[in-house]
């Protein structure tokens, strides 16, 4: 396999990775949340943070990296618009994704903390929650658009 196949390849794995482990945390923690059952919300977050150490974090630092280099080897001009637009749109999921992880961590903790205690959640998870849903919608947006302009290269 060439250097640009195994790059291009880990690119897409990378991307897919990311956008997969968003939608199925977030509809994980939808579900834990729809269900009220203060076990299965603790278990949602603690996964739901895991998952983005394990999974997110790492396609979000690759995916520039092997960006740049696929850009570099098909001598594609990191000035092209639809470039461009790529670079603002990851910026803004980025904008969107660090706030989120302070949430979760912070989520996991309140529901952890609740479940030990035998207490109900504090009304604070529930506006917290409420940040980290209204959060996903554009970060969930621009990734989609990126897809978009990564395939179609308008």
């Amino acid at each position: 396999m060439s250097a640009y196949a195994l790059v291009k390849t880990l690119h897409i794995l990378s991307a897919t990775l990311l956008f997969g482990t968003g939608l199925g945390s977030a509809f994980y923690l939808w579900r834990a949340e729809g269900s009220r059952d203060l076990a299965a919300i603790a278990f949602a977050t603690r996964n739901v943070v895991i998952a983005d150490w394990l999974f997110t974090l790492p396609a979000i630092v690759f995916q520039p990296i092997s960006g740049l280099w696929l850009a570099w080897y098909l001598d594609v001009s990191l000035g092209e618009s639809w470039l461009l637009w790529t670079y603002g749109l990851y910026v803004l999921a980025g904008i969107c994704w660090l706030p989120v992880v302070w949430l979760q961590i912070r989520l996991r903790d309140m529901a952890t903390a609740a479940l030990a205690q035998g207490e109900g959640l504090p009304r604070q998870y529930r506006r917290y929650m409420s940040i980290w849903f209204t959060l996903g919608w554009p970060a969930f947006t621009a990734v989609l658009v990126i897809f978009y302009l990564m395939v179609a290269k308008p």
